[in-house]
C-alpha cells in the first residue's frame, strides 16, 4: 500500500514533492487562521465601543484586513483540495498497477478481489490522504495556537482557573477525556465496517456474474446475501447512532464551554469582548486539534477496515 507509491522511482516526485507542497499549503492556511484570531480581538473591542473617535473609519479598515486574510485563505484551501484529489488518484494508480499483474499471476483465491482492487484502493488512498492532511493541520494548529491560548489564560475570574496556562490545560483535559470515551463508545465499529464491506462484496460478486449470464444467478442465494447485507447495515446503524449522539453532544458542549469559563471575567471587567472572542476562537482551534480523532472517528473506522482488507489481499498475492 505504501511502498508502491512512496518507494517507487516513478512516483517519487508526486509522493514526496506533492506531500511537501500540500503540507506547505496547510502551514500557510493555519497561519492565516492565527492572523484571523488576532483580528477577532481588535474588531470585537471596536464593536464594544463603537462611539470612539474614528470608529467608522476603523470599522472599514477592519473589513479590508479581513478580506486580505479570508480570500487568500479560501483560494489556498480550494487549491489544496484540488491538488489533494490528484495526489490521492496517483496513489491509487500506483497501487492498482502493482496489484493487477500480481493478481493475474497468482492462483490463490481472494474473496472480493475485484472490489479490493477497484474500490478499496480508491478509498484507501483518498481516506489516508484526507486523514493525513487533517492530522498535519491539527498538529500545526496546536503549535500555532497553544502559545496564544496560554497567554489568554491570564485574567480569569474563576478561582480554580487562576494558574498559568489554565485554558490550555482545560482544553487538553476535555479533549483527551472525550477521545478516550469515543474509543470505548465506538470500539465495535471497525469490525462492523469490515463485515459490512465483506457482505457487500459477496452480493456484488453474484450480481456481476448475473450481468454476463442471468441463468448463473441463484435468486434465493442473492436474496439471502442481501439479507446478510441488511442485517449488518442495521447493526452498523444502531452502533453509529449512539456514537453520533456522543460526538454531537461533545462538539456542541465545546462550543459553549469557553464562554462558561470566560463569562465571569467579562462581566467583572477583567477582560473585553475582543478577548473573549479570541479565547473562544483559540480554545475552539486547540480543542478541535486535540479532538481530531473524535471528529474523524467514522473516517478512521472506515480506513481501518479498508487497511485490513488490503492487507489480507497483499498476503494472498504473496
Amino acid at each position: 500500500m505504501f511502498r508502491s507509491f512512496f518507494l517507487s522511482r516513478r512516483w517519487a516526485l508526486w509522493a514526496w514533492g506533492g506531500l511537501f507542497v500540500l503540507i506547505a499549503m496547510v502551514f500557510i492556511t493555519v497561519q492565516q487562521t492565527v492572523r484571523l484570531n488576532a483580528w477577532y480581538g481588535e474588531f470585537y473591542d471596536l464593536l464594544q465601543k463603537p462611539e470612539q473617535a474614528g470608529g467608522l473609519d476603523k470599522f472599514w479598515g477592519f473589513m479590508e484586513q479581513f478580506a486580505w486574510i479570508a480570500f487568500p485563505y479560501m483560494l489556498l484551501r480550494s487549491l489544496e483540495t484540488y491538488l489533494a484529489s490528484h495526489y490521492a488518484f496517483r496513489w491509487r494508480q500506483a497501487m492498482t498497477e502493482l496489484y493487477l499483474p500480481r493478481w493475474q499471476r497468482t492462483f490463490y483465491t481472494v474473496e472480493g478481489a475485484s472490489q479490493r482492487i477497484q474500490e478499496d484502493c480508491m478509498r484507501f488512498a483518498r481516506q489516508t490522504e484526507n486523514l493525513g492532511l487533517g492530522l498535519v493541520r491539527a498538529v500545526l494548529t496546536l503549535v500555532s495556537f497553544i502559545p496564544i491560548l496560554w497567554g489568554l489564560s491570564k485574567g480569569m475570574a474563576i478561582v480554580w482557573l487562576q494558574f498559568e496556562g489554565s485554558l490550555f490545560w482545560v482544553a487538553l483535559t476535555t479533549a483527551l477525556g472525550g477521545t478516550v470515551l469515543a474509543w470505548f463508545v465506538g470500539i465495535r465499529l471497525p469490525g462492523l465496517e469490515y463485515n459490512n464491506q465483506k457482505t457487500e462484496a459477496a452480493l456484488r460478486k453474484t450480481l456481476v456474474y448475473a450481468e454476463d449470464d442471468r441463468s448463473r444467478m441463484d435468486l434465493s442465494q442473492a436474496l439471502s446475501l442481501f439479507t446478510g447485507v441488511r442485517l449488518n447495515n442495521f447493526r452498523l446503524f444502531n452502533h453509529y447512532a449512539y456514537f453520533n449522539l456522543w460526538s454531537n453532544f461533545y462538539s456542541q458542549t465545546m462550543i459553549i464551554f469557553p464562554y462558561l469559563l470566560m463569562g465571569p471575567s467579562l462581566f467583572t471587567g477583567l477582560i473585553t469582548l475582543g478577548v473573549i472572542q479570541q479565547v473562544s476562537n483559540a480554545f475552539g482551534k486547540v480543542n478541535d486539534a486535540f479532538s481530531y480523532l473524535i471528529e474523524r472517528w467514522t473516517d478512521i473506522t472506515e480506513l481501518r477496515s479498508i487497511y485490513k482488507r488490503l492487507s489480507e489481499f497483499e498476503k494472498g498475492l504473496a
